[in-house]
């Protein structure tokens, strides 16, 4: 049964009481919204589709995402870059309640964030959005009146995967430019092992069975197990390390790999072009030029192919478990299939 009363000159608060659910109520500043929101409880009630409103009505999305930092992303691999897609979350989105947080709102916020980002970024942030709206129901128990939205817009197209591998020589200049002997031991490694760099940079000589031949990765993206098989040029890598029992394979962190590797690369395109204006010929634009460290495992998945593994023997190097991951690591040259077909 729903009660209304006349607050002050302007508002009306309705209240409805039915057994077996939750009191309800809300203010209105006219008589009908009141009659007309007392109506659509009462008939959500009396189908038994009734969903309480309250918790999600007074609980702002900031609150769920912070407790989400709190309590959830410190186990996760990715925490920092998760922290990142979350202030964005907060700035944009925090000061909704959950019950406003709509399809239409999802969508608007993504059409917006794709005039200054990427696809594939704001892909990510959506999807912890749907992950902090799932821990909201599921974990902590908010009933959100709509569902979650994030499950019912379009997402953005995702883009093509990169197709960038190493041309004749790159690799070695690149080392050459490195000035840095750890640096370009982690090069060779990423080549001759497909290791992402945050396995590398997480090495320790525990790790290593040079007898085995093979680094045994505890920590891995995915959260398996990996035993990395080692070539003979990966063998002699290690092996010329500095070898501290007990301790990590190399000192410089993930961001500083990236970031040396960033200015090698600079570096080694200056000294071609320098080498190109003394011979008096054009540099080739692409040579040294739109390429990433993660290429490199782009280019040692391929190089597996080619050396004649199989998809699964391909698969236990690197690490994947969707074999349509894989595929888009994998840029086999047409000249080496060519070879192959005599």
């Amino acid at each position: 049964m729903a009660t209304i009363y006349k607050r002050g000159s302007y508002q009306y608060e309705v209240t409805v009481r039915r057994r077996g659910f939750p009191r309800q109520f809300r203010t209105f500043e006219s008589r009908r919204e009141a009659e007309a929101w007392a109506a659509t409880i009462e008939s959500e009630m009396a189908r038994g589709v009734f969903v309480d409103r309250s918790e999600a009505e007074r609980t702002l999305l900031r609150e769920c995402i912070e407790r989400y930092e709190r309590e959830v992303l410190p186990s996760k691999k990715g925490y920092i870059r998760y922290l990142s897609q979350a202030k964005k979350l907060k700035a944009l989105l925090g000061d909704y309640t959950l019950a406003a947080i709509t399809t239409s709102v999802v969508a608007n916020y993504r059409d917006k964030r794709l005039k200054v980002v990427a696809a594939q970024t704001v892909i990510h942030e959506l999807s912890l959005l749907n992950r902090i709206l799932k821990a909201c129901v599921i974990d902590w128990g908010i009933a959100l009146p709509a569902g979650i939205p994030t499950a019912a817009i379009r997402k953005p197209t995702k883009p093509r995967g990169r197709e960038r591998r190493l041309l004749p020589g790159e690799l070695d200049r690149l080392l050459i430019a490195s000035e840095s002997e750890e640096l370009e031991a982690i090069l060779y490694l990423a080549v001759e092992t497909a290791m992402r760099r945050s396995e590398i940079c997480r090495l320790r000589w525990k790790d290593v069975n040079l007898d085995g031949r093979y680094l045994r990765l505890d920590t891995t993206k995915n959260g398996e197990r990996r035993d990395v098989p080692l070539s003979i040029r990966a063998l002699g890598i290690l092996e010329s390390l500095p070898c501290q029992p007990g301790g990590h394979l190399f000192s410089m962190r993930p961001d500083s790999v990236t970031q040396a590797f960033i200015r090698a690369i600079k570096r080694a395109r200056q000294h071609y072009e320098d080498e190109c204006q003394e011979r008096s010929i054009k540099p080739d634009p692409c040579y040294l030029t739109d390429l990433r460290l993660h290429d490199l495992r782009h280019e040692a998945t391929s190089r597996l192919f080619e050396k004649g593994l199989n998809v699964m023997e391909t698969a236990s190097v690197t690490g994947h478990k969707d074999l349509r991951m894989l595929k888009r690591y994998t840029h086999l040259s047409p000249t080496e299939l060519a070879k192959k077909l005599g």
